[in-house]
């Protein structure tokens, strides 16, 4: 069996100093009208090279549930009409935001779009309400840049767990 380490980061308060601008050419735009197909099409497109598979088996009606909730809010980030990645921001609890899911479409990945899309969800997630603490978490599944892009917009580490896979 093989072991990943899951990384449990957080933000105590919204600092610029690490953010990046958002491309003109990577529009980035909350999916106001919520439909459950969107975010499992966005799931699988983006989690398919990371292993992304506890929703995998989700039902119809499970995924409506979650994506269609009032805790839950989607931006997709598009590219020349393509759709190149998504963030889902997840309310935890009145003071906790956290960045559910996160990530760029293969074809989109080295071009320089994650720093902006992370940060974007940084600042959206920060406006969500009346805000303490954000909190994302991350594995060695992930990209090889995963940990690093997180820490870079100011993301620490409280917590690290080594589970079998």
């Amino acid at each position: 069996m093989a072991a990943v380490t899951i990384y449990y980061l957080e933000m105590h308060s919204f600092d610029t100093r690490g953010l990046k601008p958002v491309p003109q050419d990577l529009p980035i735009e909350e999916a106001c009208i919520k439909q459950y197909q969107v975010n499992r099409l966005l799931y699988e497109l983006v989690g398919e090279n990371w292993q992304w598979h506890d929703k995998a088996d989700w039902s119809s009606e499970r995924w409506k549930e979650y994506a269609e909730s009032d805790s839950l809010r989607t931006w997709i980030a598009t590219h020349r009409g393509s759709m190149a990645g998504y963030f889902e921001l997840q309310k935890i609890d009145p003071h906790t935001n956290e960045i559910a899911y996160f990530g760029l479409a293969e074809k989109f990945i080295g071009k320089g779009f994650g720093g902006a899309l992370l940060s974007e969800a940084v600042r959206q997630a920060w406006q969500w309400g009346d805000v303490k603490r954000v909190i994302v978490n991350t594995c060695t599944h992930d990209h090889p840049n995963a940990l690093k892009n997180y820490q870079s917009r100011g993301f620490t580490v409280y917590r690290e767990k080594v589970v079998a896979v």
